[in-house]
C-alpha cells in the first residue's frame, strides 16, 4: 500500500510541475482526486480495525 502511495504522490506532482506541457487539466485532476481519496480510505481502513477491536472485546 506504501508504494501506491508514493506512486501517486509522484505522478501528481508530476503532473502539476509540467502542467503546461501536458495542455490537460483531467489529468491533474484525476490524479488529484485519487490523492485525496487515500487519506479517506485510510480513515475508513482505520475505522474497520477499531470496530472489529471494540466487537473483540464486547464479547469477551
Amino acid at each position: 500500500m506504501a508504494d501506491y502511495r508514493i506512486r501517486t504522490v509522484t505522478q501528481v506532482l508530476e503532473n502539476i510541475a509540467f502542467r503546461a506541457e501536458l495542455g490537460c487539466d483531467t489529468v491533474v485532476l484525476t490524479d488529484f482526486s485519487k490523492l485525496l481519496a487515500i487519506p479517506l480510505r485510510d480513515g475508513c481502513d482505520l475505522m474497520d480495525v477499531i470496530g472489529r477491536r471494540l466487537r473483540a472485546q464486547a464479547a469477551e
